[in-house]
C-alpha cells in the first residue's frame, strides 16, 4: 500500500482542508492558504459544493428512492460525504466510491479498516468508464445515482469528458440520476483562473475551468431537474437559507434523470 507522505501537499488533502476536515497536514494547509490568497472564495466554493452534494443525495434517497450511489473521483471521505448523507435517509443504501489516486485509496483503506463508513472503495480510473461500471458491483437492473463532483474538470478535452459521462449514463438503467458540478469562469474568472494557473504549474493533475454552456453538454439526453444548471448555492436551497448560504460562486451544478 502507498505510504502517506505528509510533507508533500496533495490535492485531495487540500480540498479536505478547505472543507474543514482533519485529514490534512501542515504542507496541505500551507498550499491551501496560498491558493486562497489568490482566490479567497475557494473556501466558499468548496463548502457550497459540499452543501449541494448533500441536498442532491438527500433528494435522491428521500424523494426518488435511489438506493445505489456511484461516486467517482470522490477524494478523501470527510464530513457529510455521500455515504453519510445517503445512510441518514436509507441505512441500507449501497455506496460505491471510485478513485485511482494511491494516496486517496490509502486514506480510504484506513477509514474502511475502522469499520465506520458502510461504503466500498474501488480502484478504477474515470477515463475508463467501462472498467468503472464493471468493477462497481452495482445491480444494473435498478436505478443508480451517479455522482461526478469536480472530477470532469480534470479531463482537459471537453469531448473526452462528455464521452465519459455519456458512456457511464448509457450503462445505467432508466430512472438513474446524474449529480454533477464543476468549476466555472463566469463570476470571478480572472482571479479563479490565476489561482488555477498557479495550481496547474505545480500539481501533477491539472484542472480546467469551463463555462456553463460547456458543462451543459454533460447533461445532453437527460431530463434536467429544476432549477437547471446553476451556481451550486442556488440548487434548491433549504428554507431559511441565509444570504451567505445563497452567495453565488464559480461552481455550477445540476441534477438530471435518465428517461
Amino acid at each position: 500500500m502507498t505510504e502517506l507522505d505528509t510533507g508533500v501537499p496533495h490535492s485531495a488533502r487540500v480540498w479536505n482542508y478547505w472543507l474543514g476536515g482533519t485529514d490534512n497536514f501542515p504542507a496541505d494547509r500551507s498550499v491551501g492558504d496560498e491558493f486562497a490568497k489568490l482566490y479567497p472564495d475557494i473556501v466558499v466554493v468548496a463548502r457550497s459544493s459540499r452543501a449541494f452534494l448533500k441536498r442532491a443525495v438527500t433528494f435522491l434517497a428521500a424523494e426518488q428512492g435511489i438506493r445505489q450511489f456511484l461516486d467517482i473521483g470522490t477524494g478523501i471521505p470527510s464530513a457529510e460525504h455521500t455515504h453519510q448523507v445517503a445512510h441518514a435517509v436509507a441505512p441500507s443504501a449501497q455506496v460505491v466510491y471510485v478513485d485511482n489516486d494511491p494516496l486517496v485509496l490509502a486514506h480510504a483503506h484506513t477509514v474502511l479498516a475502522a469499520g465506520s463508513t458502510g461504503a466500498v472503495y474501488v480502484d478504477a480510473d474515470a477515463r475508463d468508464p467501462g472498467a468503472v461500471i464493471a468493477s462497481s458491483g452495482l445491480d444494473l437492473s435498478q436505478p443508480v445515482g451517479l455522482i461526478l463532483m469536480n472530477i470532469l474538470g480534470h479531463i482537459p478535452d471537453l469531448d473526452e469528458a462528455t464521452s465519459i459521462v455519456q458512456t457511464l449514463m448509457e450503462s445505467l438503467p432508466s430512472g438513474s440520476y446524474l449529480v454533477t458540478a464543476d468549476g466555472t469562469n463566469v463570476l470571478d474568472g480572472p482571479a479563479f483562473s490565476a489561482a488555477i494557473d498557479v495550481w496547474n504549474a505545480n500539481a501533477p493533475l491539472s484542472y480546467h475551468l469551463r463555462d456553463p454552456a460547456e458543462l451543459a453538454r454533460f447533461l445532453d439526453g437527460l431530463e434536467v431537474l429544476d432549477p437547471g444548471l446553476v451556481p451550486c448555492s442556488r440548487w434548491r436551497p433549504p428554507p431559511g437559507a441565509t444570504a451567505d448560504d445563497l452567495r453565488e460562486t464559480d461552481e455550477f451544478g445540476a441534477v438530471a434523470r435518465k428517461p
